[in-house]
């Protein structure tokens, strides 16, 4: 193990929500960081000022915090470096490995059009490449890297393990436009280079990124990163993840009422695998990461596993997680967020509201029971359930409850003997009762209910709900 600590980094670009696959692979660097007790940078790539906006910046960062993947120090703005970057396109001019190129974008087209026509390829070859400085013009130029001509450039992957291209299908990539502003592939390794990141986790589809920012790295003379270029994530149908599969940002899983917990580890086994592990806590995941997890082949989203997971992340969940998670998901979509008494009659039930939970809006359409008020107006469900029939045995109920013993053995005996001496199965008496109970058709146990709320409450609510208007 190398001596030098571990730096990664996540460098989205602010122009719009924090996309899913961005999610994953920030949670990616945030993990090995924290499993090599190194640092996770956060830089924001905003050198298109026509499509960055403060609002996608504050989107990214509200993202990221509510995942839980807390970076190290200040976020650090691309373009507020943009002379550094300038700087280093400089150096380079000045070590031969760059040149300055005043070719035309007239000039450079018809360079194509009669490769095209010749069958060559199209990969523009500057005149301006060997030519003497002192025979420059007087014109706008660009600064453009001096890419082998021959041979092969190869990259070391993590992932991809060796990869390598012919030298004569990479170009002479500009570094520097006319105007002086740094492009894309230079910003990326100076920044990276002077925040001292060793390892860059990353989508396959800057694969050949790498092998070109490789020149720079070698222009310079500074040591190249760790690769690992991770497969993009796929929509069930195997294509890649578009917005015909449905929730493409970050915030769309949050107001769907998934937990920060369910994302992280849904997210964490897009693409990384610990044996067959699927359920395992954050501590767990960041205790286990590493390169030898990640695979080769498309991860597929699949929100059937989505939910199977968040009805796993809800029942582990501490009490206060839980519950700060239910604020959040209240203030994200617009809601009212619990007031004190509501929080703490919430927490009184949580063990109710967990089970068979696979998202923060199922646990708040249980708690409904304890939130609601009376007199409890039935949903259109609900109140097909009471029928002049089902009134008339909840209205019977009433009367054996009076005398029941009220604990949980106590009332599932009570509502025992109250069906078998009337011959009906229990489920003929228990949805009819929820329906009066809560107005809905969904929510805990009624014995759990009716535990919980107490006896002077469920006999109120029954009289409620059988009593004419």
């Amino acid at each position: 193990m190398s001596d030098t600590p571990v730096v990664t980094r996540f460098a989205p670009s602010p122009t719009g929500f924090l996309h899913i696959g961005g999610a994953r692979t920030a949670l990616f660097n945030w993990l090995y960081a924290r499993n090599q007790g190194g640092k996770f940078l956060l830089r924001i790539e905003d050198t298109d000022r026509e499509r960055s906006t403060p609002e996608a910046t504050a989107a990214i960062y509200d993202g990221l915090k509510w995942l839980g993947l807390d970076w190290d120090g200040e976020a650090i703005s691309q373009f507020e470096r943009r002379d550094r970057h300038a700087e280093v396109a400089q150096a380079m001019l000045d070590n031969g490995t760059a040149y300055r190129c005043y070719a035309t974008q007239d000039e450079i087209e018809a360079f194509r059009e009669a490769a095209r026509a010749k069958g060559e390829s199209t990969l523009y070859q500057s005149p301006w490449r060997d030519a003497d400085p002192a025979d420059a013009p007087d014109l706008p130029s660009v600064v453009r890297l001096k890419a082998p001509r021959e041979g092969e450039v190869r990259i070391k992957d993590k992932v991809q393990k060796d990869v390598k291209w012919q030298a004569d299908t990479l170009d002479d990539m500009v570094l520097l436009r006319s105007d002086g502003t740094p492009t894309y592939m230079l910003a990326v390794v100076v920044d990276d280079y002077d925040m001292g990141v060793t390892h860059i986790i990353r989508g396959d589809d800057h694969l050949i990124n790498a092998g070109r920012q490789s020149l720079i790295y070698r222009a310079m003379g500074w040591k190249i990163p760790v690769f690992a270029h991770i497969p993009l994530i796929h929509g069930d149908d195997g294509k890649k993840l578009s917005k015909r599969h449905g929730a493409l940002g970050a915030e769309a899983y949050r107001e769907m009422g998934y937990t920060p917990a369910t994302m992280r580890n849904y997210l964490t086994r897009l693409g990384w695998s610990h044996g067959n592990d699927e359920l395992f806590t954050t501590e767990q995941a960041v205790e286990w990461f590493d390169f030898k997890g990640l695979g080769k082949s498309p991860a597929r989203l699949d929100l059937k596993k989505l939910d199977h997971v968040g009805g796993y992340q809800i029942g582990i969940a501490p009490d206060d997680v839980l519950l700060a998670d239910l604020q959040t998901y209240l203030r994200a979509t617009g809601q009212d967020e619990l007031d004190e008494e509501a929080r703490a009659k919430v927490a009184d039930v949580l063990p109710l509201l967990r089970d068979r939970s696979k998202k923060l809006t199922d646990v708040l359409e249980k708690a409904y029971f304890v939130l609601g008020s009376r007199p409890f107006t039935p949903d259109a469900a609900a109140e097909k359930l009471l029928d002049s029939v089902s009134l008339g045995i909840l209205k019977e109920l009433t009367a054996a409850l009076q005398h029941a013993t009220w604990t949980l053995e106590g009332l599932e005996t009570c509502l025992k003997d109250f069906s078998q001496a009337r011959d009906l199965k229990l489920g003929k008496i228990a949805q009819p009762l929820r329906a009066a109970l809560t107005g809905r058709t969904v929510s805990p146990s009624v014995f759990d209910m009716m535990a919980a709320l107490g006896k002077e409450e469920t006999l109120g609510r029954l009289q409620d709900a059988t009593s004419p208007a």
